[in-house]
């Protein structure tokens, strides 16, 4: 029996559209080990240990990308036993599916005794999921650059400063990726690339090297948010709220509709001063969490 620990990610901290991501102190739990059928019948056993409804069946993610890992490698695949724990919430823009994929990858990899370097396992990862803005920082921790170029995925992975948090504030809806893209506009203009390119920059640098007074500008964007904003009711009223107890940045977290503040850590009290801010602005439905960027990523644990 493996364990394998997945932590949550935001992408794009704004200006960053697919290429940023951090990788955050919320984690999916995996217990997984062979099961005993035949390649021709294999055994799918999967369970919930936290109550939180997944597929038990062979639809399960976890599932299907460990049987696709398994293909790749020309190993004969006999079912697998899963238990899953679920703390990200799923569908909120907080790399949920992105952890499910990086869980079965790295699950599998283990199992068959790690034919697939880590460079390989984050090429497959983007390969399956689309893009490695998540998939990079769950498996790699810190804040992630990755690019993709003829399928391979470039990274480079940093820690960021200890003067910060990040708090998310997470709806009680949620909002499907292939909706959030689904509004984006096909062709944008230089003026707006180069409006985001360098902001994106300036994000990287400020939150390696602490210069906080950066991180309002650098989180500005064009590409991506505009136009999402109409999907997620109160939006807005959250960014306020979030500006209003002297947050650094604020950004929609991945596609939404969680949204994300950067934060000074000594704001101890930001959280429950948060909730009583979205109370008055009458966002009851949404939670504010806050936590640590985790600079190690996915890891697995033989039990």
């Amino acid at each position: 029996m493996i364990k394998i620990t997945v932590p949550a990610s935001s992408a794009n901290l704004g200006a960053g559209f697919d290429a940023l991501g951090i990788a955050l102190t919320l984690y999916n739990r995996v217990w997984m080990e062979e099961a005993d059928g035949t390649p021709e019948k294999p055994v799918c056993r999967i369970e919930s240990v936290d109550g939180v409804p997944v597929p038990t069946d062979e639809s399960n993610m976890i599932y299907q990308t460990a049987r696709e890992l398994f293909a790749r490698c020309g190993r004969p695949f006999r079912g697998l036993s899963i238990r899953q724990e679920s703390s990200i919430p799923m569908t909120r823009g907080l790399g949920s599916s992105s952890a499910c994929l990086v869980a079965g990858l790295l699950g599998a990899n283990t199992l068959l005794g790690s034919p697939l370097s880590p460079a390989d396992l984050g090429d497959l990862a983007a390969e399956l999921e689309g893009h490695p803005d998540n998939t990079a920082p769950a498996l790699l921790g810190g804040l992630v650059t990755a690019v993709m170029d003829g399928g391979r995925v470039h990274t480079v992975s940093v820690p960021v400063s200890e003067r910060i948090r990040f708090a998310l504030f997470i709806p009680d809806f949620e909002l499907k990726t292939e909706v959030a893209r689904g509004v984006l506009p096909a062709q944008i203009s230089r003026q707006d690339a180069v409006y985001n390119l360098s902001r994106t920059a300036l994000m990287t640098a400020a939150l390696f090297s602490g210069s906080l007074d950066n991180l309002r500008i650098a989180v500005q964007d064009r590409l991506h948010q505009p136009y999402r904003f109409p999907l997620i009711a109160g939006a807005e009223r959250v960014f306020y709220a979030a500006y209003g107890l002297g947050a650094y940045a604020v950004a929609i977290s991945g596609a939404g509709p969680s949204i994300l503040a950067i934060i000074d850590r000594e704001a101890a009290d930001f959280a429950p001063k948060a909730g009583e801010a979205l109370k008055k602005e009458g966002l009851s439905g949404w939670q504010v969490r806050v936590l640590n960027c985790d600079p190690h990523g996915a890891r697995v644990e033989f039990e």
